[in-house]
Order: structure tokens, then sequence, then C-alpha cells
């Protein structure tokens, strides 16, 4: 059992899914060859995607060859997104990737906890409260059994809790406690059903100039518990240093705008211990670690046979290795060391495969089904080397289709097949498996001990090609992909995806009706197989009215739609409820809408979800029709704001003029539009003549750091760090007359329940006399923090400037915060 829990743990690096066959040159064979020779391994864990220090990842997976590894416990999904309008829990599934897009770029493998980003945390006392910390404590746990590190590294110091993120501190926590923990055979005796109890040797804290306050004082740091060592190595065989390739693997952090300029020469990094013993060789991590062959028992001759390999390696014709690199997988075979064998098996597999020069695919006809549905598959193999290679048997997974070719693959010829591939009716969808149940606030619903720290759903539709090479039987599984040829990009790659027959999808995400006039909804229907014949009906709360009960729908072709149209009528009274649909088909019933995410750096990702549709019942009066909105880091205010009547124009920072803008009640900037739009500097006095002559202006949030100007108000204002995390904590009125509060809608503490993950964030702490802060908050055990909502009159007209997640609560459809923003842009109308 463990052996197999090993070999899925490993599947998810073996495979990654909708990128291209990764097609190794001799270098990179030859680095591969190195890292087969050297049996060290060292974990990295932090809190976040982006917390990762990439330059040592890559030093150690590259200038050591250690494997190397990340545990990050988040997958980043209480941020924000930079490049479009996914948060929650498909942020997390873009920031997923995008971390498995850097580790594929600097060497490293890819971790995971069931922890949720629930958002910014003060303390480790909150985070470690809203996640469940015994359950992410085992999580961390059951990755140390399973990767057996050497070494860890926490990024974080746990002994300074508070001058960070909660997250940051608490990952660091977690981290002491699990290295204490793992080696012990008294603790999560669960685990050991799958992994054996193992204890690291070492475990260090990634210190630097930035948690001593900065270079002077860390000058002055006591460093006898330190050791140090320059992560700037040049590699000649990639033409590239170790910061350059770090670089390139932050800036795949796209959704978090981490684009990173490479650098070259010396970069020290200093480590500081806090458990085990401190290495006498001072830049050393793995002194007295046997990380060779040696370790292990009967590893002796596998070393002797590999290091032969190593120093006869021949770069121009790299099958000159097979027959040794045959014979030390023999060798590894016998070994009775599972977790060496396991993760030598794998890599030794990879390097016998680029070796020979091996090609194996098998290619979907289409690239998606639904179970019980079948299709072809091609196959291709081909053997570019003269070392002799028999294919023996494919087999299809899930169905386990068979084909036996009994071929002998010559030189250079290719050999093509097909087969059925018929997919089971149990099959399950492909969807994230931390997202198939749903959890609570700061933690993953997991119930499967095998799946937790994957960072995605083990491969579940693939080939296995069985292969005789040199009288060696071995077996290579690769994805059963979807491939087609663009006429831009050419031979282009999707994920061969098992989907839901019907696939049910709104045009929004929630519907606000401010008054109790019926509104007619669509639901689009979309085919995901042929001959698609069914009846939608919908279903929601009390109150609620639903014409028609029932709609019937005939779809001849997979890939067609039908829309479906409803009319809702709201109830008198202030009100929200879920809209679900209901597919009958063929005697079952759907409620399923697939999600499909793409961009270019990752590869598209499906979501399957329950589909529904947020109904709410606002009461809301508003003044002003027509709103200019800028744009920034990407939000969805102006879709929201248009749910409630208003009109919304996209304004580009070349359409700002003065005319221009006087055709609107109010100019709304999108959240982190002074970090992000370089133009708007341009278009300050513009912005502020508007408002001199009458206009509103409403600023959102943006950080202290990076803005685009210093110039953000007709009066003084600075940002800082403040910010308000408990979405409960109470709001006092400062200023109870003003109109803000009071016109159209008479705002009370009402209007605050129910928010989402925070107040705000980024609060200005000082600001100009002109101001009026108009309300009061803060986290349990600070100051009140006054800044979230400042106005001031400014000529004829009001600029507005607010720290307040308007961004969170709106998707969400709070209605308070949209009363309070309506009051907003109805301000002097």
């Amino acid at each position: 059992m463990r052996k197999l829990i090993l070999a899925l743990f490993l599947i998810a690096y073996t495979f990654s899914q909708a990128q291209a066959p990764e097609k190794w040159g001799s270098s990179e064979i030859y680095n591969h060859i190195k890292k087969l020779n050297f049996l060290g391994s060292v974990l990295y864990i932090a809190a976040h995607p982006d917390d990762e220090n990439t330059r040592l990842i890559s030093y150690f997976s590259n200038e050591r060859n250690a494997r190397t590894a990340y545990l990050s416990l988040t997958r980043g999904d209480g941020g924000q997104n930079l490049i479009g309008p996914e948060l929650r829990e498909q942020l997390g599934l873009i920031r997923t990737q995008e971390l498995l897009a850097a580790r594929r770029i600097d060497g490293g493998e890819q971790f995971f906890s069931r922890a949720n980003d629930f958002g910014y945390s003060k303390t480790p006392s909150e985070t470690l409260e809203i996640w469940n910390k015994d359950e992410v404590l085992s999580d961390v746990v059951w990755v140390i059994r399973k990767f057996r590190p050497d070494v860890i590294i926490n990024r974080f110091d746990h002994r300074t809790p508070g001058s960070t993120h909660g997250h940051h501190t608490s990952s660091a926590i977690l981290s002491v406690e699990a290295f204490e923990l793992s080696g012990s055979k008294d603790t999560y005796k669960g685990q050991l059903e799958y992994v054996e109890a193992y204890q690291p040797k070492r475990l260090f804290f990634n210190t630097s100039p930035w948690f001593y306050g900065g270079d002077e004082a860390f000058a002055q740091a006591d460093k006898s518990n330190f050791i140090s060592f320059d992560t700037g190595t040049y590699f000649p065989l990639r033409g590239l240093s170790n910061t350059e390739i770090a670089s390139l693997s932050r800036s795949q952090h796209r959704s978090q705008g981490f684009g990173s300029t490479g650098s070259r020469g010396s970069q020290m990094e200093y480590l500081e211990l806090i458990k085990g013993e401190l290495p006498a060789e001072d830049s050393n991590i793995f002194e007295g670690i046997d990380t060779s062959w040696n370790r292990i028992e009967g590893g002796k001759e596998i070393g002797e046979v590999l290091l032969e390999v190593e120093n006869n390696f021949d770069f121009q014709d790299p099958s000159k290795s097979l027959p040794q690199l045959l014979k030390a997988y023999e060798l590894i075979q016998n070994l009775e060391d599972e977790h060496w064998k396991e993760v030598k098996t794998r890599e030794i597999k990879e390097i016998i495969y680029a070796c020979s020069g091996l090609y194996l695919e098998a290619v979907a006809e289409k690239p998606s089904i639904t179970p019980s549905e079948d299709l072809q598959v091609r196959l291709e193999a081909i053997n570019r080397s003269n070392q002799e290679i028999v294919l023996n048997r494919v087999e299809l997974t899930p169905n386990n289709s068979v084909l036996n070719p009994e071929v002998k693959l010559a030189n250079n010829k290719g050999w093509d097949g097909n087969m059925n591939f018929k997919i089971p009716a149990t099959a399950q969808y492909t969807t994230p498996y931390w997202l198939e149940k749903e959890g609570s606030m700061g933690m993953y619903s997991v119930e499967d001990q095998k799946l937790r720290g994957l960072p995605e759903t083990p491969l579940n539709t693939k080939a296995t090609f069985k292969i005789n090479i040199g009288g060696v039987n071995m077996n290579f599984e690769k994805p059963v992909v979807y491939k087609y040829n663009d006429n831009v990009y050419g031979e282009t790659y999707k994920n061969f995806e098992i989907v839901p027959p019907v696939d049910l999808n709104f045009t929004e995400d929630v519907l606000i009706f401010n008054n109790t006039q019926p509104r007619e909804i669509s639901i689009r229907v979309t085919a995901k197989k042929p001959q698609l014949k069914g009846e939608l009906k919908l279903t929601a709360g009390k109150g609620w009215k639903i014409e028609p009960v029932k709609s019937q729908f005939s779809i001849a072709q997979a890939g067609g739609s039908e829309n479906l149209k409803f009319r809702i009528t709201p109830p008198e009274t202030q009100n929200e409820t879920r809209l679900i649909p209901q597919a009958s088909i063929d005697g079952k019933v759907y409620d399923l809408n697939l999600v499909e995410i793409n961009y270019e750096h990752i590869p598209d990702q499906n979501l399957v979800k329950q589909a529904s549709l947020k109904l709410v019942k606002l009461d809301i009066n508003k003044k002003g029709e027509n709103i200019a909105y800028i744009e920034g880091a990407g939000d969805v205010v102006p879709e929201s704001l248009e749910q409630i009547g208003y009109k919304v124009t996209s304004l580009s920072p070349g359409e700002i003029s003065l005319a221009r803008l006087q055709n609107f009640d109010a100019v709304v900037l999108g959240i982190r539009a002074y970090n992000v739009v370089e133009d708007l500097k341009f278009k300050q006095e513009i912005l502020k003549q508007y408002v001199k002559q009458g206009g509103t202006m409403i600023v959102q949030y943006n950080t202290n750091r990076g803005l685009v100007t210093g110039d953000l108000s007709p009066y003084d204002l600075e940002l800082s760090r403040d910010r308000v995390t408990d979405e409960n904590s109470e709001v006092s009125f400062l200023a109870p007359m003003h109109p803000v509060l009071n016109t159209p809608n008479k705002l009370t503490s009402k209007d605050f329940e129910g928010w989402v993950q925070e107040r705000g964030l980024y609060f200005p702490d000082s600001w100009g006399e002109q101001f009026t802060p108009v309300l009061s908050m803060h986290d349990a055990g600070e100051t009140p923090k006054n800044g979230s909502l400042l106005v001031a009159k400014y000529g004829e007209g009001h600029y507005i400037y607010t720290g307040l997640s308007f961004f969170r609560q709106f998707p969400e459809a709070v209605p308070g915060a949209f009363r309070l923003f309506a009051n907003l842009i109805s301000i002097g109308k």
C-alpha cells in the first residue's frame, strides 16, 4: 500500500496537463543524470503562492542536484487577481497552476495543505483559529513523511507573531511542530497505513536583512547559528545564472503581478538553524548526511554504475548510456527501501526514455467526453536510437481497453495505432479534487488521505505503454490528450476532460432586484454529447415566483446550446436566495456548471460546480444614472453597478477629457488603479477639474507602494497598510448626519452585517482637514481605524476615497455595500 500511495503521489509531477510533452536535449539529460546520483532532499515551507524563495529552490535543485519541493499551505485564494475577474476558489486554481509552472522552470516539486486562504490575518492565533490547526498540522506532517526531506527550510520566523501576515507566521509555527511530530509513531497514526514515520535532520529559517529592518541591523546580528552561501551560480549548460532561472520562475505568478527581471552575479542567502545540529561546513546544509547511493542498502553497486554513466556521458549520442542505465534500473528494482526505490525508478525511467529518443503519445479525437460515451484514441510510438525496443502492449485507463502490437520499434520508424476508449458510467468528472465538496471558511474538505498534499487531481485518463528495452520490461504512462493544429501557433495541446452531459450556465452570478417588478433571466443549456433531450426546472426560496414551471430542451449536436428564458418575481421585502437549475435527462437529474479558465501561461482548467444564481431583493434607492468607470487591477464593480440600474461606461485613460467626463454623474476608479495604470498620472488635473466643476469622484483602494503618482487627491492624503480583516468587526458612525449615511438610503449597523472576508484594506492614516472621516472600525485589540471612508467637498463637487472592499462585497451581493455605494454616487444630487 505504501508503494501505491507514493506512486500516486508522484503522478502529478510526471505529467503536466495540457502542456506539450517535455523533450530533453543532451544537456537536460546530463543534468538529470547528476540528480539521479544525488540522494538528498530539501523541503521549503511557507503560506502562499509567491512566498517561496525561487533562488533557493533553483539553487538546491540545479546546483546541488537535490530533490527540492515547496509546501505552500494555501493556494492563494484570498488575494487579488491582476489578470482577470476570478476570485476565491477560481483564483486559487489559477495560482496553483502558476506555482506548478514556476516549478517546471526552477526544477522543484509542489505540495499544498488543505488550508484555505481566507484573506489577510494579523496574528497566527487568529489564523489557526479559522484554520483547523490540528488538521493543517497533520497535512504538514503528511507531506514530510511522504517527501522525506533531509532538511526543512521555513520562509518565516515562528518567533515573531504579529510582525507579518498571520498566515506567514503560522506556516513557520506549524513547520516547527511538524518537525518534531513527523518522526513519532504515536502521532497521526492513520497516516502510517500509507507512509512511515520520518525524522528530518535539520530545520532552518531563511532569514535576511528584511527580517532585521535593513542591512545595517543585519550586519550587527549574531550569526553564530547561521550558515550562508552564494546562490548566484552560473550554469553553462543552460546559459543562465541561478538568479535568472529564479526570476523566470517567479514571473509565473502573473495573477499577482510578480514579473521579475533576471539578475547576474553573487547573491548570498542566509539560513538560521532552528532544529538539529549546525553543519560544521558553513555552506553545506547536507554536511554529515550521506547523499550518495551508499545511504541505502544495495545502493553501492547502483552508484558505481551511474557514476560511470555520468563520467562517460556522450552529448552527441546519449543512447550510448542505455546499457548501463538499464542495468542500474534493474538493480533499483531490487532495493528494499521503497521510498528511494520509487523516487529513483521514476527518475531513471525518464532518463532512459530521453536517451532512447522514445516518443509515446495518446491523442483523443475530441477534447472532452461524458461518462458512458466512447471515442477513438490515436497512438504514436517511435524509437530514435539503435537500442532494441519492442512495444508489447497499450492499456487505456479508466476502462482498461487493451491493444497488443508486439512490434519492434526500429530506429526512427514510427508506429501508429488506434484504440476505442469507452468511458465508464461511473467515471469521475475532471475537476480539482479539493473543490469537489464544500469546505469551511478556513479549510478545504478532502476525505481521501491519499489526495492530501497533491497539487492536482491525479491523472485519471491515461495510456500505459508496456515496453521492452534491451530485454528489460518497463511501463510508461502518458496522459490522454487532445491535440490540434492552430493556424497561428501550430501544434496545440489541450486537456482531455471527462465532463457532465449537460452544462447549465446563468448569464450572471448575481441578479439584484431593487423593486418588485419581475425580470427575465436566461440560462444557457449546453450539450456535451449529441442528441441531448430533457426538461429544465428552477428552484428558489420561499416567496420567489418562477415562470414557467419547467421548459423542454432538445440539442442535436455536442457543443450546441439553447437559451431558456424564465420570469422571476421577487418577494416584497428584502430577501436572498439561490436559484438552482435541475435538468432531467434519461431519468437522471443534473445541476452542474462547467467553468473554464483559460490563460496562455497555464494549462486550461475545468471546474465542475453546482450551477446557481444568487437572487437578491434589495431595499435600495439611488440618484444619478451614468457612471464612468476607469479600470484598475480587475474587479466586477462595473457589472455590479449595472445590476442595480446604473448605466456604466468603461473609460481608458486616453478617453479621459473634461468634456467627456461632464456627461457622467460620477467617476469611479477601479481597485489599485493608481498602482497599475501608468497614464493616470497625466490625467489627474482633468479629474480634479471634473470634481471642481460639480462632479463626484470615487477612488477605491490602492496599495501604498508603487503608486504611479503621489498626487491622488486635491488635498493631503497618505495611504498606510491599515486594514480591518474581521468582516464582522463593529462599525461606528463618526459623522452620523453625513449625506453618505442618510440619503437616499438611511444606513444603520445592519448594513454592515453579512460582509465577507474583510472590511477593507490600505486605509489612509493621514488626511487634510478638508476630509470628513465617516466610519470607524478596528480589529480586536487594535486602535480605531478612521480612514476607511473619507469624503471632501472640492469646488462644486465631491472627492471620495474608500478602502472598503466593495470589490469583494459586490460579487456576494451584500445589500449594505450596495446601499452605501449608491449613497456615495448620489452625494450632492
